[in-house]
């Protein structure tokens, strides 16, 4: 079996990484669903449990990961090269056997909720938050009945039992893929609404990521650009994206 958790090396600038071991990369189909063979043999999570989904053509996706990675055999790749290959194993090994405690960690953004918190002042930014968070609330009261408190400034509100108790309801009736993408969605976004949003399809990945950094982009146009915090924007971007096209991927099966 290959191991993936073993034949680590650091890369150039210091950063954890693996050695690429293996020429092909090969999805092969098990009773169970699909798995990803390297050179013949089936990839193992770092808990030991196969890396094996119900979706062909997520499969596919991920051995076109395995198969890029590091370049070449011998090459250098790390964790960020294998995005799917990480939602994945999540899903295998920590969704599936305990959803509940996925359910807890995602109802716990609700009372930190990015669209409730509304800044006082610049008034271009409080404009904006308005115009652009405000209508997420007001799909989910429309789709879903919740109604959730906003505030101004820093300081934490707590929303009602009520409220979290449907939320809690809504994602115990996703499955583990779900799950799975909103685990990398929220915490990118500090939004359980905009996640939610999401895998309803209400709204797309990219349109997503723009509203839940709307406060940086909006600081860096009265304030200037900042490499870092653009840097900061792209990750989000690209983590709500490959969160996005794991479920759909995983949907087509």
């Amino acid at each position: 079996m290959t191991d993936t958790t073993q034949r680590t090396s650091p890369t150039p600038d210091g950063k954890p990484a693996r050695r690429r071991f293996w020429d092909s990369a090969a999805v092969v189909a098990e009773e169970a669903g699909y798995t990803v063979n390297l050179d013949g043999r089936p990839v193992r999570l770092p808990g030991r449990a196969l890396l094996l989904v119900r979706s062909h053509a997520l499969a596919q996706a991920l051995a076109a990961e395995w198969a890029q990675a590091g370049g070449g055999k011998g090459g250098l790749f790390a964790p960020e090269d294998l995005p799917l290959t990480r939602i994945a194993g999540t899903m295998i090994e920590r969704i599936a056997p305990d959803r509940e405690a996925t359910v807890a960690a995602l109802l716990h953004y609700a009372n930190g909720e990015l669209l409730c918190y509304r800044a006082t002042h610049p008034a271009t930014l409080c404009e904006r938050q308005a115009a652009q968070w405000t209508p997420w609330l007001d799909w989910l009261r429309e789709r879903y009945g919740i109604a959730l408190h906003t505030t101004e400034g820093v300081m934490p509100i707590t929303q009602t039992p009520q409220a979290l108790e449907a939320l809690g309801t809504i994602l115990r009736g996703y499955d583990d893929a779900t799950l799975a993408a909103l685990g990398v969605m929220v915490p990118a976004m500090k939004s359980l609404v905009l996640g939610i949003a999401v895998v309803t399809g209400a709204c797309d990945a990219a349109r997503a990521a723009r509203v839940a950094t709307l406060d940086e982009r909006t600081q860096m146009e009265i304030w200037g650009r900042d490499a870092q915090q653009e840097a900061m924007l792209a990750v989000t971007a690209r983590e709500v994206a490959e969160a996005a096209s794991f479920l759909e991927l995983a949907r087509r099966g």
